[in-house]
C-alpha cells in the first residue's frame, strides 16, 4: 500500500511539475504545440515531472505484485488529491472549501482501505484472461475512435473513459504477467495487452483533454481504471480484504474514488491561478 501512495504522489507532483514547465514555455515565445513542447523539454520541472512519472509507475507495478487491485487503483485515483494540494501551494490554485473536503475524503478512504486490504490474491486468473486483456485494449482503440467523432461533453466523457479501460488493462496485466525473462515475456499476451492498453490510454486522454473538459474526461478515467480492474481482481484473480472487513474495504473504496470524481478539474493541473 506504502508503494501505491507512493506512486500517488510521484504522479500527482509530476502533473503539476509538468504545468509549471508549459506555462512558462508558453511564456517564452509563440509557436505550436511541438514548439511549446520543445522549450518544455528544457526545463528542469519537465524532465523531472518526467522521471516522478517513471518512479510512479515502477512503484505502481511493486504495488500491483502485493496487494489487490482495488486497493492500487483507488490510490492511483488519490493523484487527484496530490495534484490539488500541490497546485494550491505551487500554482496558487485556491481551492474550494468542499475541494478540501474531498481531498480529506480522500484520505478517510484510503485509510478505511489500508486497514481493510488484505494481500493480492494467490490465483493466476484463466488462460482466457490474457486474451481478453488484449481484445479489451484494441477494444480501447476503436471506443478511441467512436469517441472522436463526437463533440463536447459526450466525446469528452467518452475518451477519457476508454482512457480509463486502458489504464485498467495495464494493472490488470502487471498482474497477468508471469515472467520478466525476455523470452517468456515475448510469448505472454499479457504484455502484449500491457503495452497496447497504456498506449492507447495516454492517446485518449491526451485527445480528451486537449479538446474538451478536463473535468468530464477525468471523471470518466477514474470510474474506467477502478471499477472494472477492481473486480477482475475481487472474481478472477482472488484479492479478498482482511477477514470480515468486506464492508469496510467496499466504503474506503467508494469513499475514496467519490473524493477523486469531486476533484476531477486537476486532471490536468491548472497553468494560472484561479480567481475567487
Amino acid at each position: 500500500m506504502v508503494c501505491a501512495l507512493g506512486a500517488a504522489v510521484c504522479f500527482g507532483t509530476a502533473t503539476v511539475l509538468q504545468a509549471m514547465a508549459a506555462r512558462a514555455a508558453g511564456a517564452d515565445g509563440g509557436g505550436g504545440d511541438a514548439a511549446l513542447l520543445l522549450r518544455a523539454v528544457r526545463q528542469w520541472r519537465y524532465l523531472a515531472g518526467l522521471a516522478l512519472d517513471g518512479m510512479g509507475f515502477l512503484l505502481q507495478v511493486a504495488a500491483l505484485r502485493s496487494v489487490p487491485i482495488y486497493a492500487v487503483g483507488a490510490a492511483l485515483a488519490a493523484s487527484l488529491a496530490v495534484t490539488a494540494v500541490v497546485a494550491a501551494r505551487l500554482l496558487r490554485v485556491r481551492l474550494t472549501g468542499p475541494e478540501w473536503g474531498a481531498v480529506g475524503v480522500v484520505c478517510a478512504g484510503l485509510a478505511l482501505l489500508g486497514l481493510a486490504s488484505g494481500t493480492e490474491g494467490d490465483r493466476e486468473g484463466p488462460d482466457w484472461l490474457r486474451y481478453a486483456m488484449v481484445a479489451a485494449a484494441a477494444g480501447v482503440l476503436l471506443l478511441g475512435a467512436a469517441g472522436g467523432r463526437l463533440s463536447g461533453r459526450a466525446r469528452a466523457l467518452l475518451l477519457g473513459l476508454g482512457a480509463g479501460f486502458g489504464f485498467g488493462v495495464v494493472e490488470v496485466s502487471v498482474r497477468l504477467v508471469d515472467s520478466l525473462r525476455p523470452a517468456e515475456l515475448l510469448a505472454d499476451p499479457a504484455a502484449y495487452a500491457l503495452l497496447l492498453g497504456g498506449g492507447a490510454a495516454f492517446l485518449l486522454l491526451t485527445s480528451a483533454l486537449q479538446r474538451g473538459s478536463v473535468t468530464t474526461a477525468t471523471a470518466g478515467m477514474v470510474i474506467g481504471e477502478t471499477v472494472g480492474p477492481a473486480a477482475v481482481g475481487v472474481i478472477w484473480l482472488g484479492d479478498r480484504t482482511k477477514e470480515g472487513m468486506a464492508w469496510v474495504a467496499a466504503l474506503g473504496f467508494a469513499v475514496a474514488v467519490a473524493g477523486a470524481l469531486a476533484l476531477a478539474r486537476f486532471g490536468e493541473a491548472p497553468v494560472v491561478a484561479e480567481e475567487g
